[in-house]
């Protein structure tokens, strides 16, 4: 069974910034492509963004490209989502995800076969 833990969310005014991350303790997340998304009450899960497993290419949401920047610390066996100018759209629980997929633009949510628990993002002043 797949473990991992998505932390660091909380609450930030527009424009700000915080830093996601997504640690794994029974696997290593190199093994997968690993992304994020992100779900509204009323709304799917819309891929945010994706680190690939095979060559550590890195892919966004179009309305994210320029603030969100994705990276993998294969080291601390951890995938980071630092984000930046912060919208109020921005706001949600936030996932990270692994997909057995090793390439690739993966930013559809049955791309993905194991997913941890959500952090929750609110963005408001």
């Amino acid at each position: 069974q797949l473990q991992f833990v998505a932390s660091g969310g909380g609450l930030v005014q527009p424009g700000g910034s915080l830093r996601l991350s997504c640690t794994a303790s029974t696997f290593t997340l190199a093994w997968y492509t690993i992304g994020w998304f992100r779900q509204v009450p009323g709304k799917e899960r819309e891929g945010v963004s994706c680190v690939s497993s095979s060559d550590a290419s890195t892919f966004y949401l179009d309305s994210v490209k320029g603030r969100f920047t994705i990276s993998r610390d294969d080291a601390k066996n951890t995938v980071y989502l630092q984000m930046t100018n912060l919208k109020t759209e921005d706001a949600g629980v936030y996932f990270c995800a692994a997909s057995k997929i090793i390439s690739g633009r993966l930013l559809s949510e049955d791309q993905y076969d194991y997913w941890g628990p959500g952090t929750q993002i609110t963005v408001s002043s």
